[in-house]
């Protein structure tokens, strides 16, 4: 193995993790990181002081590249667009640490709420710990645009990130209450476990069946869910609290492989947000 590839293969994980941060599907991820393969393999690795900046700064430029070609084709999708899950309890602890780990999902839902200069601003700075120069350089704004790309987009995730971090044994205890009342149709239960304002996002890309809109109060999510497990083929699907993106979720298995799956978001010990991903393309990582 040459200086090149063993400098790219050591930081290979981190720039996965970068890229999938920006963008929020492992594919695209994976394609953007064969890219800046491409592009390091021409440069002399002596001739560069930090790989690990210069990798991600790369690796950045073609996400950001990436995300506004794939903003424009989102527009035409079928329903409510949500990031592609990625499973994280697997034999590689390192290359899960380094995808997913603390990228949970609702924190991919609020960075796709940002602009794609903020997410990649805020990626690069928060999460890379790289200073405004090296950003600036990077994205081609001055340091002190780069400042204020990573202030809005701290106030947006501050102002729409859950309140309180669930302990995972708690989230997953929520979990597996919501799931038996909802198999076992106790409404009663499911009003107890569901916050009066929960909103349900479901994602299915025009493959499978969901709601081309959010569906808000606990009402109407319970009418959704009862009304889908009344469908004999969803019924018939296993479902399996699996770690997915950091957090307990919840994977509808089929004879022929995930189905769907399903994230909930726990504040004050009950359920505010479920997001549903039954996209097959991005279950691939499941």
């Amino acid at each position: 193995m040459t200086d090149t590839q063993t400098a790219f293969e050591e930081h290979r994980r981190l720039l996965e993790g970068a890229a999938y941060r920006i963008l929020g599907t492992r594919t695209d991820a994976e394609d953007v990181v064969q890219e800046a393969w491409i592009r390091w393999s021409t440069v002399d690795p002596d001739t560069v002081d930090d790989a690990r900046a210069y990798l991600v700064t790369i690796t950045s430029r073609l996400a950001l590249n990436k995300l506004r070609e794939l903003k424009a084709r989102r527009e035409t999708y079928v329903g409510p667009w949500l990031p592609e899950p990625v499973a994280t309890a697997t034999d590689d602890p390192a290359r899960a640490a380094e995808l997913a780990d603390e990228v949970s999902m609702a924190m991919l839902i609020v960075l796709e709420s940002l602009t794609p200069l903020e997410r990649a601003a805020f990626v690069m700075t928060d999460v890379f710990a790289m200073k405004s120069p090296e950003v600036a350089e990077a994205l081609g704004r001055s340091p002190a645009s780069v400042r204020q790309l990573v202030t809005r987009a701290r106030a947006h995730l501050a102002a729409r990130t859950p309140r309180q971090v669930v302990e995972k044994s708690r989230h997953r205890a929520v979990i597996e209450r919501f799931l038996n009342a909802a198999l076992s149709g106790d409404v009663a239960e499911l009003v107890a476990v569901l916050s009066p304002d929960v909103t349900l996002v479901t994602d299915g890309g025009g493959f499978r069946r969901a709601a081309l809109r959010p569906i808000h109060s606990s009402e109407k999510v319970i009418r959704w869910i009862l009304g889908v497990l009344s469908d004999p083929q969803v019924a018939s699907l296993k479902p399996e609290i699996r770690t997915l993106n950091g957090e307990p979720a919840v994977v509808a298995v089929g004879p022929d492989g995930v189905d769907s799956v399903y994230f909930v978001t726990v504040e004050d010990g009950r359920i505010t947000a479920v997001h549903s991903i039954r996209n097959p393309e991005k279950l691939t990582a499941v």
